[in-house]
């Protein structure tokens, strides 16, 4: 007989008992039902409990009234699930009945029994309406014996073996959902983790640090003054920089990973500090604080359009989903933020006097919501179709902002040296925040970056790159190879293990694992 106490494991957490009743509901359900059975009778370890076998011969049996009976005299171990269990029963009674044309029965059941459980009332208006349906209708007398009956009695243990709590049930697939259970564990403890690949059982899960980009592999030199904004194309073939040198540049991503200068983009008059790729990565928009706004050709290089004139300047922009349309927003009030079509017409307009300046704006890539940044704290969430606006108050100035790639979460740069993040939908009360990097003084731009969106990098006023994993408030790498100011970061969405950095130094690094090889420098 087997021991109900013993226990498993080197700590003596598994109750052997249970352990294998698991194991066998397992079989079962992945459909060895010869080795279950096999297991059962050699370990005199039954997946069903007696009280369920039980309740299963009264029910297959149709012995409703020992049924209802029964699990009324164990009332203390169903807790608050007696009453539906006592439902579904009363329910299934109440059918057969009518189906025998026993429509005194059926109602003596809903009278006496129905009606005194503490349920949903529609559920018990939806059961006297089942009886009346069944009285408009002339039914043929149905013999308990018959297929349809056992079958619906069958769908009713079903049910409440499902329903009923343990240890009388084992809850459905219970093993899957404690091995899924120690995997999820396993992939929110690792720091790194950067695997697409699916996660092996046979040993405990743990990615290693050379996974993600942590030393520089090429450093870009295309620029003659500080470097503001680095951003990698959505398909990442590309990444566009624009500096204080009053030049964007667009690089080319090689399939060894090494970028080449693919074009060079002159004609603003002064720092371009901003650039937004259009979803489809065949436009390029570049602005600046006393800039115009320009829409540049990617595969030819030139410049198609320049938006407003000399007193239109544009601090952000971002695309909408149709590569068709952008929002763009000005430090001037009186410009606010602008709604546009790539032919230059204004769609839709934000704009007064009462219209604070703005910092920052993006775009969730679903194209549901237009996040604002105004000087200086305040962040503006739109609807898109409902035009509804969520405010958060932010209690330090606000320098920049970033959208994760599945439109759920945002990012924001403080000059009180941390980093918060919001959701999109409004859920959370507070932010996470992250911090060990230095900001107090300029814009610093962070970004969201590998594996669905884990790791958050930043730049720092220190020369240094932080990355953080976004379950942890501390950074998990430092990287160091910039002289100055390290101003802007972006990473690779296609190329988890490619992160770039902008920085004062005039220079661009490209980062990549630990145990990439190939090097080099790009005049």
């Amino acid at each position: 007989m087997e021991n109900p106490c013993e226990v498993l494991g080197t700590e003596g957490l598994i109750r052997r008992h249970e352990f294998v009743r698991i194991i066998i509901q397992c079989l079962y359900s992945l459909g060895y039902s010869s080795s279950a059975a096999c297991l059962e009778l050699e370990s005199d370890i039954s997946y069903k409990s007696n009280e369920l076998k039980l309740l299963e011969s009264f029910i297959l049996n149709g012995n409703w009234d020992d049924s209802i009976e029964y699990l009324n005299s164990i009332k203390d171990v169903l807790g608050e699930t007696r009453e539906s269990a006592l439902l579904l029963v009363s329910r299934q009674c109440v059918r057969e009945y009518l189906n025998c044309g026993e429509d005194e029965l059926a109602l003596a059941v809903l009278r006496k029994q129905v009606s005194a459980l503490d349920v949903d009332r529609c559920k018990v208006h939806s059961l006297a309406m089942c009886m009346l349906s069944f009285k408009d209708r002339e039914l043929a007398v149905v013999d308990e014996n018959d297929v349809v009956v056992h079958d619906l009695r069958r769908k009713l243990l079903a049910d409440l073996e499902s329903l009923l709590p343990p240890p009388i049930s084992v809850p459905e697939a219970r093993l899957e959902r404690l091995v899924e259970s120690t995997v999820t564990a396993w992939v929110d403890s690792c720091m790194y983790h950067s695997s697409s690949n699916q996660i092996s059982l046979y040993e405990d899960h743990r990615c290693s640090r050379d996974r993600i980009p942590t030393r520089t592999t090429q450093i870009l030199t295309g620029h003659k003054n500080e470097v503001w904004f680095v951003q990698f194309s959505n398909n990442g073939e590309y990444l566009a920089s624009s500096s204080n040198d009053c030049t964007a540049i667009i690089w080319k991503v090689l399939e060894d990973g090494i970028l080449t200068l693919k074009h060079t983009l002159n004609g603003h008059q002064h720092a371009v500090s901003f650039v937004a790729w259009s979803p489809d990565d065949t436009k390029l928009l570049t602005c600046g604080n006393t800039e115009v706004l320009k829409l540049w050709d990617v595969e030819t290089g030139t410049c198609k359009r320049t938006f407003g004139n000399q007193g239109f300047v544009v601090s952000s922009c971002a695309w909408f989903p149709n590569s068709k349309q952008f929002a763009c927003g000005s430090s001037d009030p009186e410009k606010g933020v602008c709604m546009w079509d790539c032919d230059g017409n204004v769609i839709k307009s934000w704009r007064g006097m009462r219209m604070p300046k703005v910092v920052d704006l993006a775009v969730t890539p679903d194209g549901e919501y237009l996040i604002s940044v105004f000087m200086d704290k305040e962040i503006r969430i739109l609807h898109m179709g409902t035009n509804a606006e969520r405010v958060i108050s932010e209690e330090h100035p606000i320098t920049s902002l970033s959208v994760s790639g599945d439109s759920k979460f945002f990012i924001v740069n403080l000059n009180s040296q941390e980093i918060h993040m919001w959701d999109v939908d409004g859920k959370w009360d507070k932010p996470s925040r992250f911090n060990g990097h230095e900001q107090h003084k300029y814009v610093i731009r962070s970004c969201f970056g590998g594996l669905n969106n884990t790791f958050i990098a930043s730049g720092s006023e220190n020369s240094q790159v932080y990355i953080w994993n976004r379950r942890n408030p501390t950074p998990i790498e430092v990287l160091s190879g910039h002289s100055m100011t390290v101003n802007c970061v972006s990473w690779n969405p296609k190329i988890p293990q490619m992160l770039a950095s902008a920085s004062d130094d005039y220079t661009i690094r490209i980062w990549g694992p630990s145990f990439q090889k190939n090097e080099g420098q790009v005049e």
